[in-house]
């Protein structure tokens, strides 16, 4: 099957998992599901770049830098997923859209991640879209 992304998901598969979930009423996005990978990846995605965003000039002068990521299990309302949180050297980073020590999923999070990413909004539009305006 060919794959339309240089990324890791085979959409056609993908596409293929959709129809069939979707006509027998099963869950899209639990572990497993047809949509699962693509919300695993628009979060990991997403995590990333705060990260890049966090890591500006001058906390990169401070000699901070990418120090690997933790992977935990994030409960959604559709079921669970596992992500990968990325961190920094200085642990100064303090992720948003899955906080540190976060592992439930607000309830419409998903839904507006997907109906966001939909229409062709870039993951950092996303980011700062649900973000909280404090």
């Amino acid at each position: 099957m060919e794959n339309n992304n240089p990324g890791s998901l085979d959409y056609e598969v993908m596409k293929q998992k959709l129809k069939e979930q979707f006509r027998t009423g099963k869950s899209l996005f639990s572990k497993g599901r047809a949509l699962a990978p693509l919300l695993e990846e628009l979060i990991n995605s997403m995590l990333e770049g705060e990260l890049e965003g966090h890591l500006d000039e001058d906390e990169r002068q401070q000699g901070n830098r990418k120090n690997g990521k933790g992977s935990k299990l994030l409960k959604t309302p559709a079921g669970s997923i596992e992500i990968n949180t990325p961190r920094d050297r200085l642990g100064s980073f303090e992720p948003e859209i899955v906080k540190k020590r976060e592992t439930i999923m607000a309830a419409s999070l998903e839904d507006k991640i997907i109906g966001l990413y939909g229409p062709g909004t870039s993951l950092r539009d996303i980011s700062a879209h649900i973000k909280p305006p404090f």
